[in-house]
């Protein structure tokens, strides 16, 4: 066959490639590769691999389309043909960046590329890689590599993109602005491209913008509004992919994964016209070929039900996992705004419960300040716990080994609880077993836990009625101490078709509107928890007649390792040297209570409100340690001390933050923070870290 009849061929399979005639054009571009290969041509080789890996990626056939161009890449580079390298390198680009997510080495491919559109001297065709490159960057966050590709592509827009580009253009300025926190143009932007997108047929891009804003509302915290426009990304999505998009690619089905069926079929059909010519119309080879023939029928007719069964389900779980996890995305960033939320008063609560102790000496034996205190940190717990309950589930939460008296918590639990049982008209009778040593080791903030559930539970369901805790000494083997806890009411009792249910999440049996509070956790929290200690609850209860709760926890009683925690916990925080510290802190009252816990161990201490006032002030007054908040306005925690090593600075930095430490660990460490402190904070662990971090860095000056 001569070169312009494969030319030809070629044109043809592009074109029936253009028309979505999948089947058509994977034919067609296998006849023209097998007669380009006959004659040697290397040029429409390469053009007809191209075609069959742009039909695959039709197809989403990613793994067989990068196959497919890397095979016309080869071909491609024997020849002078600087166009066809150019696009191969783009399309590879696409590939990786956009469908298998592999960002370097598609960057790299676009790289590539644009040397090439260069050398053809075809501007209009660097700038839409330009494009994708910018994009490429912007989807892993590598904001700062991306933006002389965006400012490369914003400023040329209209000269070489004109509308076809205008919406990812707008959409890719939105990014960038909301990642140098000028949320104002960033809305701007975002929505600059949703009405350009309305406005084209290209409603992909106007998917893609509608997902980035909602991104960007999340960050903001304007929920409704992202959770609309994730909406709309769903439904344009889904519109794109529609029924007639798979009826298509599932009609398509007839690919390349039947060419050695076909070329069996072709080697068949030489034989036959070989036989044929040489035995005359021979009847037997006649009925051996439609025999044959039949056979391959049937099989493709098999293999394209399968591949249409195989390609209409791919599409429903690609669907299905895209807003699975964009919903997981959006629920990971409220847990986490709440969590910091609920975490920065309960500070200022902790904080300033401790100064008035402090302050006012005579209010230390006020059972309503210690209450406050000890609910403080209880309701702390049970936030962090319930925030991550999750991690509870994966045997994530560690116990700790602390010193108490068994005597003094439960006390401490019947105070705080007092109101309610002054609201109910119940009365506490506590029981201790005398037998039980007067200092024990264990968790006891998690034992608190679980006994304010059971006991708030126990109180909140009786009325006029008695709540009884009792412990017990249920065995001893050697420095483990059993203690048998229970927990008895006679109030309104549970049914036994719910006693099964109770531990489940969120559930709430017999609850009236007007009734009880709650959210349903409280059993679910004990069960997990105790579950920690390895010890089970046991229930029993009728309706009418009361409850009773009791499990079993065993405890260490070691009096010299007692000792030993009871020192750590009174270590020394004195020091002949006086340290000065900067608080970079923009809540007010957090910015009184951290000085207030500084000062009081005799340091010196400023506060500034933001991160540009600490830089103000590094510049002209030297600190031992800086105590830095992350979540601030105008520049955060992360830049700001980032900026401090880039000017030299050396300075030991401490996050004192809200976030809980796994969310922001990583980025910590990369931006030059030397420890984490979560508040609220023990005022000895802080000193601990302070003290060790000054005399680190003197040594290592």
């Amino acid at each position: 066959m001569s070169e312009a009849k494969v030319d030809k061929l070629v044109k043809q399979a592009l074109r029936e490639y253009r028309e979505s005639y999948y089947e058509k054009s994977l034919i067609t571009s296998r006849i023209a590769l097998n007669s380009a290969t006959a004659i040697k041509e290397n040029a429409l080789i390469s053009r007809a691999y191209t075609i069959i890996a742009a039909n695959y990626n039709e197809l989403i056939e990613v793994d067989k389309a990068i196959f497919f161009y890397q095979k016309s890449l080869i071909y491609a580079n024997k020849t002078d043909n600087d166009s066809i390298k150019y696009n191969i390198y783009n399309n590879l680009g696409n590939m990786y960046c956009f469908e298998k997510k592999q960002f370097d080495i598609g960057i790299h491919y676009y790289k590539k590329s644009i040397a090439y559109g260069l050398k053809i001297n075809d501007p209009s065709q660097v700038y839409f890689t330009n494009v994708n490159i910018a994009w490429a960057y912007f989807d892993v966050g590598n904001f700062k590599e991306g933006y002389p590709y965006l400012k490369f592509i914003t400023t040329n827009s209209e000269k070489y993109g004109g509308d076809s580009t205008t919406v990812i253009v707008q959409m890719l300025n939105g990014m960038y602005s909301s990642y140098q926190n000028e949320d104002d143009a960033a809305n701007t932007y975002f929505t600059n491209a949703i009405a350009a997108g309305e406005t084209t047929d290209e409603k992909s891009d106007l998917s893609y913008a509608h997902l980035e804003y909602s991104k960007f509302l999340t960050k903001i915290k304007r929920y409704k509004e992202a959770y609309e426009n994730l909406t709309k990304y769903n439904r344009i999505t889904e519109e794109l992919y529609n029924l007639e998009k798979i009826k298509k690619a599932s009609t398509a089905g007839f690919n390349l994964e039947l060419d050695e069926y076909k070329r069996q079929l072709d080697k068949i059909e030489s034989e036959k016209i070989s036989q044929y010519q040489s035995l005359k119309k021979s009847r037997i080879i006649v009925i051996l070929f439609i025999l044959i023939s039949l056979i391959l029928l049937f099989l493709i007719v098999t293999l394209i039900k399968n591949i249409r069964f195989k390609k209409k389900h791919n599409l429903e779980l690609v669907k299905a996992k895209e807003i699975a996890e964009e919903a997981s995305l959006l629920k990971t960033q409220f847990i986490s705004t709440i969590s910091h939320e609920l975490r920065t008063p309960l500070y200022g609560v902790v904080g300033i419960t401790n100064m008035l102790l402090e302050e006012h000496k005579e209010l230390s034996r006020s059972q309503h300040l210690s209450s406050l205190k000890f609910s403080a940190r209880y309701l702390l717990s049970l936030v962090n716990d319930i925030l991550q309950i999750n991690k509870i589930e994966e045997n994530k939460v560690v116990l700790e080994n602390l010193t108490f008296n068994i005597s003094d918590e439960i006390t401490m639990i019947k105070n705080s609880l007092s109101f309610l049982s002054q609201k109910n008209n119940n009365k506490i009778n506590v029981y201790i077993d005398p037998e039980i040593p007067e200092y024990l080791i264990g968790d006891k903030l998690r034992l608190a836990q679980i006994l304010m559930n059971l006991v708030s539970n126990a109180l909140k369901f009786t009325k006029d009625g008695e709540v009884d805790i009792k412990v017990n000494v249920s065995r001893v083997d050697g420095k483990n101490y059993y203690l048998d806890f229970l927990i008895k009411d006679n109030g309104v009792g549970i049914a036994i078709v719910d006693q099964g249910k109770i531990f489940e999440k969120f559930v709430q049996v017999g609850r009236k509107d007007e009734d009880y509070q709650g959210t349903g956790l409280g059993l679910s929290i004990v069960k997990r928890l105790l579950g920690l200690f390895g010890s089970t609850i046991t229930l029993e209860s009728d309706l009418g007649q009361g409850t009773s709760f009791s499990f079993v926890i065993p405890f260490e009683h070691d009096p010299e390792r007692t000792k030993r925690i009871i020192d750590e916990i009174e270590v020394d925080l004195t020091s002949n040297e006086v340290y000065k510290i900067l608080i970079v802190e923009d809540n007010l009252i957090n910015q009184l209570v951290t000085k207030k816990i500084i000062e009081k161990n005799n340091y010196i201490c400023k506060v500034v409100d933001d991160g540009f006032g600490a830089l103000k002030i590094l510049e002209k007054e030297y600190f031992d340690l800086i105590l830095m908040d992350i979540n601030m306005p105008l520049m955060n925690g992360f830049e700001t001390t980032k900026r401090i090593r880039l000017n030299g600075i050396k300075t030991p930095i401490v996050a004192l933050t809200a976030f809980d430490k796994d969310e922001i660990t990583d980025e910590a460490i990369s931006s030059g923070i030397n420890d984490i402190i979560i508040k609220p904070f023990e005022p000895v662990k802080l000193f601990k870290i302070i003290n060790y971090l000054i005399q680190e860095a003197k040594n290592a000056g």
